[in-house]
């Protein structure tokens, strides 16, 4: 991990030797770390002094009581601290033993410590020496002593004495790797952080300390590696817990705030067309959706670019709402660019659009990678178009609206007065992406994302804090009727009867797995997954051996585009009983005639994605059924029962993030944040607190003049974080 330092720049200390160190110092010139440990540190993404001292422990293991010689008991395990007053090797000739004896003296008393075959012993512990011993009281002949005890020397730095590394105290346990263990970690960790000591410089504004009640960063970065006890670890967690989530604050705001004074078209509210467009819908919008129309269509209005997240549950109606805030830019005299992951998303709004807009003398084009399309409003149905024409009717603004994927920010795509874009489940989309689109004008297009995926409030708050939030909270056409249920194998064959009866009422399945192939490793897979079953295998046999009459296909994302969309149009239009799938199925895919799902091994997906799968049925509110199976040998998790009680998308999400963590529920590596920021975001209070703060500063000082150590730890993380 490229870690970003909190010197603010003034990054030289002085190193162990007295030298001057800079904590970019590759950890291969820190005194005994040679090549060899050099290379198993990169493998955990430490390469500098600043990576090693901000590798926290992940626990601590309490090695705490110390015991006076004179209270120490037979037979019972303890921790001394003493002075060696002597020690000597003796050979037993008859058990042809070298023993190693010691005598530990301390202010109440004194004992003998052995070691059996250890005569090296009296090379690493002199007389005089200050040592910890652990081990168990014995009694022989020669009296109570500490048999093959545990020791460590007391060091000192600068005639002060360290204290202990490994025992007596709360010690701390590491994230490792072959070759690299915690007592390692400790070994090297802890003298550096003696030889710094003091001499860093602080990160935070003391004001923001004072008033959080923080503990300073130098007491803070020794507490959290070697604890006086468990409060003040806690403490010193806390401390760069908010400190990252502050600078995340900080420039996600900053972000907002540069947003707020770039230019974008005022769009005006056509209120008039808006109401004749809602009248011509075959259905009634629902009060939520109508607030965040509202919301967005007022957003429009001014001349600062709109960023917005829409959330809503699949089946929420997020689609119409991107469909009123494109029909009124349209008839403002802009264009709109309607952008989805994957083709199979893009030409179904592609469809639902140009159904939508029947009537309303709009001309939408499609443009993926194999296909491009083109609704003329004289027509009012799809045609094929070269691409050519397409982009030359996208250049002159004859293409009142552009459906694709990412194909639509190549070069060779270029707009006229482009005014807005809305984005389906891709909620970062940048300055640089939006400027690219609108390449021949200085103005920035509006921005609507909208996502399916319920994403909790403390995420919401710190990761979308740009965004602004809308939430479609109600279903428009009233609850689903969809049975939830977690089964055992035991009711494996009632689950494909059902499946069966519902074929037979003319009605269609998922099944879902979470891989595509079977695992190769069996007999020694620790992580469960050699039981997991996979798309083909369970394809080979549910068509010879459970469904023969029925019609079954395979849907994975290694099956070629073309192949994929002919699947996906077969089972539209019903020519497939049954579709067995990857989760490719999650975001895009409209089968109103679908009422049954089966998800093999559904512990393996989070909630918030099984709550996306089940989605996928009952969408013309009939009855259906979500039947959830584990993998074998596990028992029902929790959140799976939770998943069959509630219906809730965001209240799902929450648990979710409770039973997963942020890390899981967002995929740590993908954000770039540390665990210690990722575990703070499940912590609300503390997300509030430091949004506030920054939100506070930047109020005072908007381009952070005054604090230009935190404009530069701003833009350090701007260059560490990938929001994406």
């Amino acid at each position: 991990m490229d870690r970003t330092w909190p010197c603010g720049g003034h990054d030289s200390c002085s190193s162990q030797d007295g030298g001057t160190m800079k904590l970019s110092t590759p950890v291969s010139n820190i005194a005994k770390i040679g090549p060899v440990y050099a290379k198993r540190l990169k493998k955990m993404g430490i390469q500098t002094t600043g990576d090693l001292l901000f590798h926290f422990p992940v626990r601590y293991i309490d090695f705490s009581q110390i015991k006076k010689i004179a209270d120490l008991k037979i037979n019972e395990p303890a921790c001394i601290k003493g002075t060696v007053e002597d020690i000597k090797n003796e050979i037993s000739y008859r058990r042809r033993l070298s023993i190693t004896k010691a005598v530990i003296k301390d202010d109440s008393s004194i004992i003998g410590a052995t070691w059996f075959n250890q005569p090296y012993l009296v090379n690493s512990l002199r007389k005089g020496d200050k040592v910890f011993l652990t081990g168990k009281i014995t009694i022989s002949k020669q009296g109570a002593h500490l048999s093959n005890p545990t020791y460590e020397k007391i060091s000192t730095f600068e005639d002060q004495e360290i204290g202990p590394t490994h025992m007596a105290r709360l010690v701390p346990i590491y994230q490792e790797t072959r070759g690299l263990t915690s007592r390692w970690l400790r070994y090297i960790i802890k003298p550096l952080l003696f030889s710094l000591k003091d001499r860093l410089p602080e990160t935070l504004p003391k004001e923001i300390i004072k008033e959080n009640k923080l503990l300073g960063l130098n007491e803070a970065l020794y507490q959290i590696h070697f604890p006086d006890d468990l409060k003040i670890a806690e403490q010193a967690k806390e401390r760069f817990a908010f400190e990252e989530l502050f600078f995340l604050e900080l420039f996600i705001l900053s972000k907002k705030q540069e947003l707020q004074e770039l230019n974008s078209i005022a769009i005006p509210l056509n209120l008039e067309k808006i109401q004749d467009f809602v009248k011509s819908l075959d259905f009634t919008l629902s009060k939520s959706q109508k607030k965040v129309s509202w919301q967005i269509l007022k957003d429009l209005e001014k001349k600062r670019p709109m960023s917005r997240l829409l959330q809503g549950d699949v089946g929420s109606g997020k689609t119409i709402v991107a469909a009123i805030a494109s029909l009124n830019t349209i008839k403002a005299g802009y264009q709109v660019a309607f952008m989805a992951p994957t083709e199979i998303l893009s030409k179904q709004h592609f469809k639902t659009l140009a159904d939508f807009f029947k009537g309303f003398r709009v001309d939408i084009g499609l443009l993926t990678s194999k296909t491009d399309k083109y609704v003329s409003k004289k027509l009012n149905q799809p045609i094929e178009i070269s691409r050519k024409k397409l982009l030359e009717n996208t250049l002159n603004g004859k293409i009142n609206i552009l459906v694709g994927t990412h194909s639509l920010i190549q070069d060779k795509v270029k707009f006229d007065n482009l005014a807005f874009v809305v984005l389906d489940e891709q909620h970062r989309f940048g300055v640089k992406q939006r400027a690219k689109l609108c390449k021949k004008h200085s103005t920035i297009p509006h921005l609507l994302s909208m996502t399916a995926t319920p994403i909790p409030r403390s995420l919401a708050l710190t990761i979308y804090g740009d965004l602004d939030l809308s939430l479609i909270d109600e279903m428009p056409q009233g609850e689903r009727r969809i049975t939830t249920k977690v089964i055992t194998d035991k009711e494996r064959d009632s689950a494909y009867e059902l499946v069966k009866m519902e074929i037979k009422k003319g009605k269609q399945a998922f099944i879902i797995c979470p891989r595509i192939e079977e695992s190769e490793k069996k007999g020694n897979d620790k992580t469960g997954w050699a039981n997991v079953k996979s798309v083909k295998q369970e394809f080979e046999y549910l068509s010879k051996k459970i469904f023969p009459k029925l019609r079954l296909a395979m849907l994975h994302g290694k099956i070629p585009t073309l192949e994929k969309s002919k699947i996906m149009k077969d089972f539209q239009r019903g020519k497939i009983d049954v579709l067995i799938s990857t989760s490719v199925v999650e975001v895009g895919i409209d089968i109103p005639n679908a009422t049954i799902m089966l998800i093999e091994s559904a512990d393996r997906f989070g909630l918030a994605q099984l709550h996306q799968f089940r989605g996928r049925i009952g969408r013309k509110g009939d009855k259906s059924y979500c039947l959830l199976f584990h993998s074998k040998g596990t028992s029902a998790p929790k959140r799976l029962r939770s998943l069959a009680k509630i219906d809730n998308g965001l209240e799902l999400a929450e648990i979710d993030l409770k039973l997963r963590g942020p890390g899981q529920f967002l995929g740590t590596k993908q954000w770039g944040l540390p665990d210690i920021a990722m575990d703070a975001l499940n912590d609300f209070s503390l997300v509030e607190k430091t949004r506030q703060t920054a939100k506070e500063i930047l109020e005072l000082d908007p381009k952070l003049k005054k604090h230009p150590l935190l404009k530069k730890r701003v833009k350090k993380f701007q260059e560490k974080i990938h929001l994406e």
